[in-house]
């Protein structure tokens, strides 16, 4: 019914950046919160970054300052640009909404978007 959709996963050296895309699309009438989580192999999946639908955010300690998250309402879509990126930022990147439609709210994942950082 609904689908997030990501790109811009890719393997990049240390102090690098990449941009990531993560844009919904199906049958709803609304989104409300967005966020970034990610997932190191056998590790929990943890909160990135966070972005509430007037614009506020919420990082994780470990990427403040060099994650920036953002959102294009018009296109249903919310981005993470990552900067300075470290080997400790490996991991797979998944997105995640919460979608309104006729009253309901359902939480959805997105299938998520490999990051790799080299030494």
């Amino acid at each position: 019914q609904v689908q997030l959709v990501e790109s811009g996963g890719d393997l990049v050296q240390a102090g690098g950046s990449l941009r990531l895309s993560c844009a919904a699309s199906g049958s709803f009438n609304y989104i409300g919160q967005m966020g970034w989580f990610r997932q190191a192999p056998g590790n929990r999946r943890d909160l990135v970054a966070l972005i509430g639908t007037s614009g506020s955010t919420n990082y994780a300690d470990s990427v403040e300052g060099r994650f920036t998250i953002s959102r294009d309402n018009a296109k249903n879509t919310v981005y993470l640009e990552m900067n300075s990126l470290k080997p400790a930022d490996t991991a797979e990147y998944y997105c995640n909404a919460d979608v309104h439609r006729d009253g309901r709210l359902k939480n959805y994942w997105g299938q998520g978007t490999q990051v790799t950082v080299s030494s």
